[in-house]
């Protein structure tokens, strides 16, 4: 399009003649809208092809049964593409005119980079296209169809019509199967539970293409290994009215071979392959019949096994051959995995089954690694670096295991409220990850499953010290079990989850606060955490070609069930804690009862049908609840939700909203006591996100939170009030009839740096809901002690814009 100053300096050396004036006026934005529809730059005696259109007559007058399908087949074999257009106007033939004939500067870059060369009525092959439509008709059902063509000329454009005239399409009538007495037809007819022509049915070319492929995969299950679906004949008798008969054959000059089953008469596993292999020219281990190499050094040649659904003198399947090349790659060990089929010598030519050898080749990586990562944590109330150092043994006891041990540590200084207060934390922890399911004494191996189910052990320890605050030591260990059905299904079952939390040198400001705060104490009481949990996960993410991706995760948990019917049941007594509560505990220390259940939501829908875009909605939906019952008046602090920071509602701090409409006083926040006090039992929280591609590595979004925490029973020492400065009496509880009321709710835009292997997230968000409410207000000294008299909740005027720094998509 003509730069807009070139047309203000002609309009301005006009006369101001106001007919004349309107009557060049026009002249030039008639010129100009020529110049951006292109038309300007095709060549004398030219069209410019802006298009063609299909129409799809019956003969019979009936409605087509199929017609939007037909439509679209039709439609996409019309070549060439016209010129992409916006309402008319064609700016990158502009851009193009720009650059041709030149080979440098500005306007051959705008060329290549904007540009499209015209396309012009004499690249349409109109009888070509004609052709491809009477092709599809007949793939279709439609035989015998008639395709014209019209081209339409308008001024300098043209543009071509096609008219398909058909009859009603051809049916299935009846569907037969091979009859011949061969092993071959009596397996293909083995197959027509599952097949995919019904009778009844439009004829359709694309599902007996279909058809075939199914009954090869079918045949490569029961030992066809050299058979292919273009040995299989579909005879089509089209003589009856409308209708027709299938007749399913093999082609008679297929190879023997295909036309036989085949067993596994050698397997032999490679564990150490490498290009230069001198491996299968030393003496095997022979184990369970298997031919085993190099020796037991790495790999126990049971572990291997375990992965492998190749067995000796068994039938070739293809269903075995992927899966042992699945679970093999999933064991993380191997770089690479391949496997080769040859025929066995010495076999009969007059055997009913042939014989094939396999070789299964491994390429290993290497045992050890040692990793490690500088990194800077930030968020809106803690900020400072961290460093992590991860140790990886991939088979820790000659059995595929995969030990991993994390070391690391933190320096954080706070922000705001919080400035002068340090943070450190010092963390080791330890993972075995065994690829089988230890369930003695049965032994379970998921025999219909590609992936490999694994055992995992964990132990760790984690330090957190806070100047001026406390000291606290966490201790965990755990065992349990992951594994997946499907690629899209993962399941994790950990029947022990235990932690121990010990809170020590606690400064007289936290004793204050613990003591101003009961149920604050309760939270970080000294106490055992006897988990267990099981977490479901469904991830449509793998699948990178669908349009609509769904993930879903629901997890259960609970503590200190078992614990206490026993003790219970037993009659042990219950000892009193400082502030007059009774409980049972373990080893003198109290144990906590909840159960805990955890949902997340999330759906990505990408806006482009080309699968390599970035642009989508992505959209969350968060639901956590921890209930706790009997021995424990409290959930611990461990366990409790926070919301707000960069991955939640980024328009507020993190653990800076509720629980309900609850809002420290300025007080409060002068002890630093606000962190501690934002947390509660129950979460949700909903998040919606635009994502644009912008240039190469660069992502826009825009994106809108809501949410809030909430508590299972109220705190009095967490007051909320309504608009008049009185106490509601809900103190950050959870009610059905209010909680809508009390999300926070904020808005904003952001770009991410996106180079695959990481993601640097910036957003900036403004906050639009406060959960609070909308008015300044005096709350009298009386009814809340210790606080400051103005609370000062919502004030309306400038919002300060949130900016936050992430490492990561937020979901």
């Amino acid at each position: 399009m003509p730069p807009v100053l070139s047309f203000r300096t002609a309009f301005s050396s006009l006369s101001t003649t106001p007919f004349r004036s309107h009557r060049v006026a026009g002249a030039l934005l008639l010129g100009l809208l020529a110049s951006c529809s292109g038309t300007k730059f095709i060549p004398e005696g030219s069209k410019l092809y802006t298009g063609s259109t299909v129409k799809l007559v019956s003969n019979t007058k009936e409605k087509l049964p199929n017609e939007a399908t037909v439509q679209a087949d039709l439609e996409a074999v019309i070549t060439p593409k016209p010129n992409s257009s916006i309402l008319g106007l064609r700016p990158k033939l502009y851009f193009w005119h720009m650059g041709e004939g030149k080979t440098k500067g500005l306007g051959h870059w705008l060329a290549d980079k904007y540009g499209e060369e015209p396309v012009l009525l004499s690249a349409v092959d109109t009888s070509r296209v004609q052709g491809l439509m009477v092709n599809r008709l007949n793939n279709d059902g439609y035989f015998q169809p008639v395709v014209h063509s019209k081209v339409v000329v308008k001024d300098r454009t043209a543009s071509v019509d096609y008219t398909a005239r058909v009859n009603r399409p051809y049916t299935i009538k009846e569907i037969h199967f091979p009859e011949r007495d061969t092993l071959l037809d009596r397996d293909i007819r083995s197959t027509q539970a599952g097949t995919l022509l019904k009778e009844g049915d439009i004829y359709n070319l694309q599902t007996f293409v279909n058809e075939r492929t199914r009954i090869d995969a079918a045949l490569k299950n029961k030992g066809y290994y050299y058979f292919a679906p273009d040995y299989l004949l579909f005879q089509v008798d089209s003589t009856l009215n409308n209708q027709v008969n299938v007749y399913l054959k093999v082609k008679a000059s297929i190879p023997k071979r295909a036309a036989q089953p085949y067993v596994l008469n050698r397997v032999t596993l490679n564990t150490d392959y490498t290009l230069n292999d001198t491996t299968l020219n030393k003496t095997p281990v022979m184990f369970r019949g298997y031919r085993y190499y190099p020796d037991e050094s790495m790999f126990k040649a049971k572990a291997i096994t375990n992965a492998v659904f190749l067995y000796p003198d068994s039938l070739y399947r293809r269903r075995r051959s992927d899966q042992t090349l699945s679970r093999l790659m999933s064991l993380g060990t191997f770089r690479y995995v391949d496997m080769q089929f040859r025929p066995a010598r010495n076999v009969p030519d007059s055997a009913e089954y042939g014989h094939l050898n396999a070789i299964v080749r491994m390429t290993q990586v290497p045992k050890k690694s040692i990793r490690a990562e500088l990194q800077m944590n930030t968020s809106n109330i803690f900020t400072g670096p961290a460093f992590v150092v991860q140790y990886r043994n991939r088979s820790a006891l000659r059995g595929a295991e995969q030990l991993l041990v994390n070391a690391n540590a933190s320096f954080e200084t706070g922000k705001g409220a919080l400035s002068g207060v340090t943070s450190t934390q010092y963390g080791l922890d330890a993972q075995l990850l065994v690829p089988r399911l230890i369930t003695p004494p049965f032994n379970i191996r998921l025999v219909n499953s590609d992936f490999q189910p694994r055992t995992f052990f964990e132990a760790g320890y984690k330090l957190v010290s806070r100047t001026q605050y406390f000291r606290e030591d966490i201790f965990n260990l755990g065992y349990g079990y992951t594994w997946k059905t499907k690629i899209t299904n993962e399941q994790r079952f950990q029947p022990i989850d235990l932690q121990y939390l010990r809170l020590s040198n606690t400064q007289d400001v936290f004793e204050q606060l613990l003591q101003e705060r009961p149920f604050l104490r309760q939270s970080f009481r000294q106490q055992f955490i006897l988990g267990s949990g099981y977490t479901y996960t469904y991830n449509q993410q793998v699948l990178e070609q669908r349009r609509n991706q769904i993930y879903f995760s629901g997890g259960l948990q609970l503590s200190g069930n078992l614990a206490y019917l026993l003790q219970n049941l037993s009659g042990v007594s219950k000892t009193t804690n400082d502030d007059g509560t009774r409980a049972y505990s373990l080893f003198g220390q109290q144990y906590s009862q909840y159960t805990q259940v955890n949902l997340e939501f999330r759906n990505y829908y990408r806006t482009s049908s080309n699968p390599t875009s970035g642009n989508k909605i992505a959209t969350r939906l968060l639901i956590g609840a921890g209930v706790p019952y009997l021995n424990s008046s409290t959930m611990p602090y461990l366990k409790q939700y926070g919301i707000g920071g960069p991955n939640s509602v980024r328009a507020f701090n993190a653990r800076g909203i509720g629980p309900g409409t609850y809002r420290p006083t300025d007080a409060q926040n002068e002890s630093n006591s606000g962190f501690y006090d934002q947390v509660g039992d129950i979460r949700i929280e909903a998040n919606a996100e635009y994502r644009q591609d912008l240039f190469p590595y660069v992502k826009g979004a825009l994106f809108v939170d809501a949410g809030n925490v909430w508590l299972v029973n109220g705190d009095p020492s967490r007051p909320t009030y309504d608009e008049n400065g009185n106490p509601d009496g809900e103190n950050g509880q959870f009610k059905f009839n209010t909680f809508l009321k009390q999300l926070a709710i904020g808005a904003g835009a952001g770009i991410r740096i996106d180079v695959q292997f990481f993601v640097i997230r910036l957003d900036a968000a403004y906050p639009l809901v406060y959960p609070y409410k909308n008015s300044t207000f005096t709350v009298p000294s009386t009814t809340v002690p210790g606080q400051l008299d103005n609370i000062r909740a919502n004030e309306t005027g400038y919002k300060a814009i949130k900016l936050n720094i992430g490492i990561g998509y937020p979901f």
